[in-house]
């Protein structure tokens, strides 16, 4: 298989076959692609609902729906600029924590080594940890874009999906300063240096002046953007382990991430890694939270092919 092989639409009942991310072929020869896909089904650190666990396999299934060519409003499939590869999930033995950590690491190290983008399926948010800071040991230190409706920077144990991005930044794998969270909608902890864009504000904002705010913010420092899904509203997003509500809608995000594909096409914006996480589909109403999962993705890959 050639890298080339791995670009292109790829037709198939959305009924039928295995559910790979959006038809794409699945393998381990990380230095042909791009891009690398894979899930992370672990949801120990979750402190309300779980299930985050199936969240892999549900936006997967998801993705087939929305895997038919050209992406509007982008003009383009991202499949034909980008070479996607599904590496499935990663194995672990089930409540080994520690085994899971590895794991998870070693699989962004492997994937950032070879030259491709790491993109993560989550899984409780606590996965993060693990996938940023292997990426940090190939990219150097990163500043966190970070869509949420928590800030996760609470105190409390490295393995919990609340406290990661304290530990993140106190160890040198997160630079605070050039970082920003957008969707906030919960009490935080008010010392540290990154910055927050409180749900309303960030709803009250054009997406052209946030996507000038992210580049502004982030600067030329390594970025790596993570996604929870709760950012959204739960009237979007209902399947997930701790909806909050006064959210984002579905559309302003997907407007943001495309506001933003011009700066990473001109080079203004670096992203090294990317995740979206807690999708819970036990919690789910007709696919509603998981194909939002999905269609945020696939935007999320014509923002790394803007410009190719």
């Amino acid at each position: 298989m050639s890298q080339d092989d791995l670009k292109g639409l790829i037709t198939a009942n959305s009924f039928s076959g295995m559910p790979s991310f959006f038809r794409r072929h699945t393998g381990t020869d990380f230095s042909l692609a791009d891009v690398v896909v894979y899930g992370l089904p672990f949801d120990l650190g979750t402190s309300n609902r779980p299930g985050s666990r199936f969240g892999p396999r549900a936006i997967r299934e998801a993705s087939l729906q929305l895997a038919w060519g050209e992406v509007w409003p982008w003009g383009f499939d991202p499949f034909d600029r980008l070479s996607v590869l599904d590496a499935g999930d990663i194995e672990y033995t089930y409540a080994d924590q520690d085994g899971f950590a590895q794991a998870a690491g070693y699989q962004a190290i492997s994937i950032a080594e070879a030259g491709a983008v790491p993109f993560s399926l989550g899984g409780d948010h606590s996965v993060t940890y693990s996938s940023l800071t292997g990426v940090r040991q190939v990219s150097g230190p990163v500043a966190l874009l970070h869509f949420d409706a928590h800030t996760d920077t609470s105190k409390g144990p490295i393995e919990q999906h609340g406290t990661m991005f304290r530990h993140a930044a106190d160890g040198g794998d997160i630079l605070a300063e050039n970082s920003l969270q957008i969707g906030i909608r919960t009490a935080y902890l008010k010392d540290d240096a990154y910055m927050r864009l409180h749900a309303p504000d960030a709803m009250a904002m054009a997406p052209g002046d946030m996507a000038d705010l992210i580049v502004d913010r982030v600067s030329d420092t390594p970025c790596y953007l993570t996604f929870d899904i709760d950012c959204l509203d739960p009237g979007f997003a209902p399947g997930t382990g701790t909806p909050i509500p006064g959210g984002l809608s579905t559309l302003h995000v997907l407007n943001v991430i495309r506001a933003v594909g011009p700066h990473v096409a001109s080079g203004n914006i670096n992203i090294v890694g990317l995740d979206l996480v807690e999708v819970a589909p036990c919690y789910d109403h007709a696919q509603m939270t998981s194909l939002a999962a999905a269609q945020i993705a696939q935007e999320m890959l014509c923002m790394l092919a803007a410009g190719r």
